[in-house]
C-alpha cells in the first residue's frame, strides 16, 4: 500500500525542514525555540528543555541551522507496511 505526501524542498530540490531524514526537531519545535529565545531564555535553558546541546540551539537561533525557506513542495510516495 502506498500513500502520497507533499514535502518542502529548497531551490535545489532537496528536502528541508522536519521532512528531512536527519531532522531531529519538528517545524513547530523550531518555532518554539525561536519564541523562547525572543522571550529572553538562555541557550542553556532552551537546550535543557529540548534535550539538545547549547551550540545546536544557538545555531538554530542565529540562522545557521534550519534556516532555509521552502522554494516549493514535492510529492513523495510513502510505502505503508501492512
Amino acid at each position: 500500500m502506498e500513500n502520497n505526501e507533499y514535502v518542502a524542498v529548497n531551490d535545489l530540490g532537496y528536502v528541508i525542514g522536519q521532512d528531512h531524514h536527519n531532522a531531529k526537531l519538528t517545524n513547530h519545535q523550531i518555532d518554539q525555540i525561536l519564541q523562547m529565545r525572543d522571550d529572553c531564555m538562555s541557550y542553556r535553558q532552551i537546550a535543557q528543555v529540548f534535550g539538545m546541546s547549547k551550540s545546536h540551539i544557538r545555531n538554530i537561533c542565529k540562522g545557521r541551522k534550519r534556516c532555509q525557506l521552502a522554494w516549493q513542495t514535492k510529492k513523495r510516495t510513502v510505502r505503508l507496511s501492512r
